[in-house]
């Protein structure tokens, strides 16, 4: 398969005339979405079949451990994972049932709360990362690192575009090396 137009007209939705269906951009979009489906789908798959918390709870787990004191408010936790403020509540609370997260108030502000991981939490979840990791691994094998650090340029500016509340929270994440 061909890649995407590269030309400035393949971002005008008008040097398409009437046919927009054949609009560049939605076939990278296309691609984008299916290449996130099959990720999701096989690593979720290796998590269960190793019997390691997957999905949802997995992505809590892992933005709470890579967060400073292993806690984020709930606001920029549910930015972070694209959960509605009541999606959040309902997860942590399945978290907090088994024991892999608590909710902490703030010190300084009544009205703010922080879900912070449990040690059974970071566990949980440094148990399932060895299988994520080298799944990861397995799929990115032979792309070229200067391409992969492109494509982690061109995904950050589309979060921040698109999701500016979880570009924010994640400012004061230190990044990953």
């Amino acid at each position: 398969m061909a890649p995407a137009d590269p030309s400035p007209a393949a971002l005008d939705p008008a040097s398409d005339g009437d046919d927009l269906a054949s609009f560049p951009l939605l076939t990278t979009v296309g691609l984008l979405v299916e290449a996130h489906a099959g990720l999701t789908t096989a690593a979720e798959r290796r998590l269960h079949e190793g019997g390691h918390v997957a999905g949802q709870p997995f992505e809590i787990l892992l933005r709470l451990l890579r967060s400073p004191g292993r806690r984020l408010r709930m606001s920029d936790l549910a930015a972070q994972t694209t959960l509605t403020a009541s999606g959040l509540t309902r997860a942590v609370d399945r978290l907090e049932a088994t024991g892999l997260v608590v909710r902490a108030a703030c010190d300084t502000d009544r009205r703010v709360s922080y879900a912070q991981l449990t040690d059974d939490g970071e566990a949980a979840i440094r148990a399932a990362l060895p299988v994520h990791v080298a799944h990861l691994a397995e799929v990115f094998e032979g792309f070229n690192p200067a391409a992969l650090a492109e494509l982690d340029c061109l995904l950050r500016r589309l979060r921040d575009i698109l999701n500016p509340a979880a570009a924010s929270a994640s400012r004061a994440l230190p990044e990953a090396s």
